[in-house]
């Protein structure tokens, strides 16, 4: 546990990316096989589930600290982490050392945690808290109410474990992928033995666009350039090799058990097979929101209803393997020639899951701002500029691929409550939410619920809010206040959908401030009517 401790100390402490590798790989060479696979699984977001709410986790670090609720709560909304209050309001023991017990010793103490009564997860964790020093309780207090915000991506491990073992980065990125169970697995079978069926089902790195933010003029001639729609789905690759299909996703997660109606393709496509494209909701042939889509994730197993209500099709846009040959370093437009030639026999049967996604020429860049400005109609979310003479690239890179997306729906609303941040904010008020006018057939009105938001002011202006909610006050809800009615802000969002969740009857995505309107009254805030004549038809 001391050394996963000093690890995430010192991961914590640098945004450098290759210290943070230097950090990961020393610690992969030096620590044990099972607290490597933990470490992994850990940092990948795959910790075993809570073993006690957090409530009992606040009321019984409170005890052993010896003050009330009320100042454990109150030092918990200005820390703004319950990991770290815990850590910094228990008592510190008489020895620094920490005890002789591995991180798989600590995570198993956790998962059977789970099973015991009440008085034992109490009798435990007081124990487990008083005998190690802060750092290394604010870790294991982590471990049980949530994962370590450290800046660890996927990309980052797999670079760490290459440098420490040897391999491949991308053939470790496809160990690390899918469905497998730290508790079971040992380092030797998810790190260092290569089998045939990692071969089998292993997926290119995806090729990843930059977002245009100037003229697409400066692109200078038009003619070098074709465009296509930027669809809102789930980017997947489709993967047919020797009989089996796997689909993977961007995330680098094996979600063929999610869609099994594509499942269906691997009858109808050649083996050696790669396709990269959009998985898509597709009910009533029309294509659906990102919302209905979300309903289908995270599911272990989809029902039959479900898969009626919301059914999905892939909508290719690239091939990246063609009868068995990696053709990534071909030009776009031969591999587009292929991919059409591949999918032309699909063309008349609409009850197959696979469709092309439409490919156009631009005349001109005002042809081009035209169809872009007219995305939202046909629920895209702009436009992708692709080079013809393109190889499909590795991660993220300017020049050959950009997207353009259409400009965010906005909103002026009116801010209602507030709450406390996390992290440098943890001490202001700056995750707030907002509300519109609800106008009623009697020509009375009040305000509801529309959204949350916590970025797109600056830190000065973050400040100043901060200072007026604390001056105005109404109710306090545990860490949210309730704020008078005053103040409208501009909110930026990419779309909107209905929502029977919501007070409001709508849900928004990717909600963020743009700006406060000082220059205008409450009374002059957006309706809800106007927000719903938003939601595109279906």
């Amino acid at each position: 546990m001391k050394a996963f401790a000093e690890l995430i100390r010192t991961l914590d402490a640098t945004n450098k990316t290759n210290a943070k590798v230097a950090a990961l790989a020393g610690y992969f060479e030096t620590a044990p096989d099972r607290d490597k696979v933990w470490t992994i699984a850990i940092l990948s977001h795959r910790r075993p589930p809570r073993p006690v709410n957090t409530g009992l986790l606040r009321e019984w670090a409170a005890e052993l600290a010896g003050i009330p609720m009320w100042l454990f709560e109150e030092s918990y909304h200005i820390v703004g982490d319950l990991a770290e209050t815990i850590a910094l309001i228990v008592p510190s023991p008489k020895s620094p050392e920490v005890p002789d017990k591995s991180l798989t010793e600590y995570l198993e103490d956790i998962i059977r945690l789970r099973k015991m009564e009440e008085a034992g997860k109490k009798s435990y964790l007081l124990e487990a808290w008083a005998e190690l020093p802060y750092y290394p309780r604010f870790v294991l207090t982590k471990l049980m109410t949530g994962g370590f915000r450290i800046g660890i991506s996927q990309k980052l491990m797999t670079r760490a474990l290459a440098k420490a073992t040897g391999q491949e980065e991308d053939l470790l990125a496809h160990k690390l992928m899918g469905q497998w169970d730290p508790a079971v697995i040992s380092f030797e079978d998810l790190v260092l033995r290569t089998r045939e069926s990692d071969l089998l089902s292993r997926p290119y790195p995806f090729y990843l666009a930059y977002g245009l933010e100037g003229d697409p003029a400066d692109l200078g001639n038009p003619e070098p350039w074709v465009m296509e729609h930027k669809w809102d789905g789930i980017r997947a690759q489709l993967i047919q090799r020797k009989g089996n299909l796997f689909l993977w996703s961007r995330g680098e997660e094996l979600i063929t058990h999610t869609f099994p109606e594509l499942e269906r393709l691997a009858e109808i496509l050649p083996d050696g097979t790669v396709l990269d494209g959009e998985i898509l909701p597709f009910p009533k042939g029309q294509i659906g929101s990102f919302r209905d889509l979300q309903k289908r994730l995270g599911r272990k197993t989809v029902s039959a209803s479900m898969l009626a209500k919301i059914p999905v099709i892939l909508r290719a846009y690239d091939l990246l393997e063609w009868q068995g040959e990696d053709i990534r370093d071909r030009a776009y437009s031969e591999r587009r020639k292929l991919l059409e030639k591949l999918l032309a026999p699909l063309a008349d049967s609409p009850e197959i899951p696979l469709d092309l996604s439409h490919q156009m020429n631009i005349s001109d860049w005002a042809q081009a701002a035209t169809t872009r400005q007219e995305a939202r109609e046909v629920r895209s979310e702009g436009l992708m500029l692709k080079r013809k003479d393109a190889p499909y690239g590795v991660g993220r890179k300017k020049g050959d691929w950009w997207k353009w997306k259409v400009d965010p729906l906005t909103v002026d609303a009116v801010l209602t409550y507030a709450m406390r941040g996390h992290g440098r904010r943890s001490n202001l008020f700056t995750d707030y939410t907002f509300a519109l006018w609800d106008e009623k057939e009697d020509g009375s009105r009040e305000l509801v619920t529309f959204a949350k938001a916590y970025s797109g002011l600056t830190d000065a202006e973050f400040r100043e809010v901060d200072a007026w909610i604390k001056r105005n006050t109404l109710e306090r809800f545990g860490p949210v206040r309730s704020v008078t009615p005053l103040h409208v802000f501009e909110i930026a969002f990419e779309g909107i959908a209905r929502s029977s969740r919501h007070k409001s009857g709508v849900a928004t995505r990717f909600p963020r401030i743009v700006r406060w309107r000082k220059d205008k009254p409450m009374e002059e805030a957006d309706t809800l009517q106007g927000v719903i004549e938003l939601i595109p038809e279906t």
